[in-house]
């Protein structure tokens, strides 16, 4: 099938859009538009607005915006095709002729969602006669009402190989084989799949049933029977309970993953309706790219049980290569191996939603997997994580967020195996001087303390800072914050950083990319062009990030551990001072050890230092010993 663009702006010319918008949402009139709350966030004053005349609708609190094809795809949950369909019907439009095997394929479907359909109002029928005693106690076991039943269409199988064969006759045996509901093994008559089975509908994005899960009423095995699939089910592209929870998850703002059918209904008849489950696999690319185009963080609920640990850790591996800016995945692990059917039976609503409220991130979700997958006491053992750590980051396609958790693992690897310092708070006026003892004070960084570190910074390090940031002037929105005490630093040096971060700020106020020729040029005009061109020169200084070219993932990696050691340094330096004058007015064990652990860390981190310089005669030349 061809669809032009004259027939899709024609649909759109015929469909109003507001009256389409207005079936699910309350509209006001404002103005020549349409206002209301949006569908797609939570939110009290609206900001939602619907104009006929050019066709679209937009909200300005959370940008969602389209056309009438685009609503029925992203509020509706419908797939494109389908979508345009539905708007021809309502509009009086002929779709445009299909070939012969595509008209052949829609005629072949269109039979099997009937057939399916009419199985699932049989198996209903079944519940709730005589033969579905047993299946009704079930499901009073399982604490599941009979309005929930009847909202997710459970039925009932008899254990019987051709009640339903017999039901659904009319359709022969070859379509209802197609559809799954038959096994046919050659050299024998098909005999119904579902047989002794409690029956959950699974249903399509429209709501259409396209196939079924049973599970076993006494005992025996499988627990749980999936359709095979099918023309019109792919097990691997479907989620459970899509149809119901992609409007919920929109007005609710997140979707959950769960584990399975009891899980999702048990959720809803307590009144968290946004919950999907894959059916038998592990989440898949196709699911995953299905929850994206609802939330951006899928919230994944799994068992927390070692089966139900493993599937999440599996679900994180395999959405790492599709991981976009602002896209990601979140977990929730359950207590003591509950499911949350078993959570909410126990403690309600409240007792999901008190998890729910902190979501595990994807990286902390990495980190700690691969923190205690094996033992980290030797210098081998911790080369195999970070190469681990490696693996997984170089794993994303996408450029930006593959260099954020290559900076992020660093980060975290460099903190977690360097020895942990009591903070340092500085002398300050009007409060008793620091006396010696088995602790160092605590209390709050005041704008003394921050005055006091600004003063213990590296200015030749600060300056190759800057010029790095003049670089990569990408990297001084996320260093704005622990960059500050720069700004208290004295003459040309502060000034110039204050004039760096003021024209970041614009641009990013403005929506501007801000690359380092603007960022030059605009310094030029501030009267800084001489300072920012001394900065700049390529012989300046001996870092990757101060150089015009070179490999700029490795140069932001860099300038990233130089911020660090730039701010690390004041600390160290002032709290080994305090150390050594502590050790001169009373020497103790505790002192001498603690004094040592700072002189260490001293060497550390000009150890680190000296690795960022590009080759070890520039190390030596700054007082360095390089590797």
């Amino acid at each position: 099938m061809s669809l032009s663009p004259a027939f899709l702006d024609e649909l759109r010319a015929r469909t109003s859009l507001s009256a389409l918008i207005g079936k699910t949402t309350k509209l006001q009139k404002a103005g020549r538009e349409m206002r209301g709350c949006c569908p797609f966030h939570n939110e009290k004053t609206p900001s939602f607005y619907v104009n006929d005349d050019k066709g679209f609708y937009h909200c300005f609190g959370c940008s969602a915006h389209g056309d009438a094809i685009r609503w029925m795809t992203d509020q509706r949950g419908l797939p494109f095709i389908d979508a345009v369909k539905e708007l021809a019907q309502t509009a009086g439009m002929e779709m445009p002729a299909q070939d012969r095997q595509s008209a052949e394929r829609a005629e072949k479907a269109k039979g099997l969602h009937e057939a399916m359909a009419d199985a699932a109002t049989w198996f209903t029928e079944q519940l709730h006669g005589l033969a579905g005693n047993e299946a009704r106690q079930l499901l009073d076991r399982r604490g599941i009402a009979a309005e929930t039943a009847r909202t997710f269409g459970m039925g009932f199988a008899p254990d019987s190989r051709g009640r339903l064969k017999a039901a659904l006759k009319d359709y022969g045996d070859p379509m209802l084989v197609e559809s799954g509901m038959l096994i046919h093994v050659e050299g024998k008559e098909p005999y119904d799949r579902f047989r002794g089975r409690l029956m959950i509908p699974i249903r399509d994005a429209r709501g259409r049933t396209i196939a079924f899960g049973g599970r076993i009423i006494g005992e025996g095995e499988p627990k749980y029977l999936n359709s095979p699939d099918t023309p019109l089910f792919d097990k691997g592209r479907t989620l459970y309970n899509l149809d119901r929870a992609a409007p919920a998850a929109r007005k609710a703002n997140r979707v959950l993953v769960v584990e399975g059918y009891m899980d999702v209904i048990a959720l809803a008849q307590a009144g968290i309706a946004e919950a999907v489950a894959p059916l038998g696999t592990a989440l898949t690319e196709h699911q995953l790219e299905r929850l994206w185009r609802m939330i951006d963080v899928p919230i994944l609920c799994f068992d927390g049980d070692a089966a139900g640990q493993k599937a999440a850790l599996r679900a994180a591996h395999r959405a790492l290569p599709l991981l976009q800016p602002g896209r990601s995945l979140s977990f929730v692990t359950l207590p003591g191996g509950q499911d949350p059917d078993d959570l909410v039976k126990a403690g309600g609503a409240g007792a999901m939603e008190a998890l729910l409220r902190e979501p595990q991130p994807l990286v902390d979700r990495l980190w700690r997997n691969e923190v205690a997958a094996e033992p980290l006491d030797t210098p081998e053992q911790r080369a195999g994580l970070k190469r681990r750590l490696a693996e997984l980051a170089g794993g994303i396609a996408d450029d930006s967020v593959r260099a954020e958790y290559q900076s992020d693992f660093r980060r975290r690897f460099d903190a977690h195996f360097t020895p942990q310092r009591k903070p340092f708070v500085p002398f300050q006026r009007g409060r008793q001087p620091w006396r010696p003892g088995p602790a160092l004070p605590t209390g709050p960084v005041t704008e003394d303390a921050k005055a006091f570190r600004a003063a213990g910074i590296d200015r030749v390090l600060a300056k190759a800072v800057l010029a790095g940031l003049i670089r990569h002037p990408v990297e001084i929105a996320r260093h704005m914050e622990v960059l500050g005490s720069l700004r208290l630093a004295d003459g040309a040096l502060g000034r110039l950083f204050e004039a760096v971060v003021d024209v970041a700020l614009e641009d990013r106020r403005t929506g501007d990319a801000l690359d380092s020729a603007h960022l030059v040029t605009i310094l030029q005009k501030s009267g800084f062009g001489e300072v920012a061109s001394d900065l700049l020169r390529a012989d300046a200084m001996p870092y990757s990030f101060t150089q015009p070219f070179g490999d700029d993932q490795r140069s932001r990696e860099d300038l990233d551990e130089a911020i660090a050691i730039l701010i690390a340094r004041p600390e160290v330096d002032a709290q080994l001072a305090q150390a050594t004058q502590a050790m001169q007015t009373r020497f103790t064990d505790e002192a001498f050890e603690r004094q040592v652990a700072l002189v260490r860390e001293k060497q550390a981190l000009e150890m680190r230092l000296a690795n960022l310089c590009q080759s070890n005669e520039d190390a030596r030349s700054l007082g360095f010993e390089g590797n």
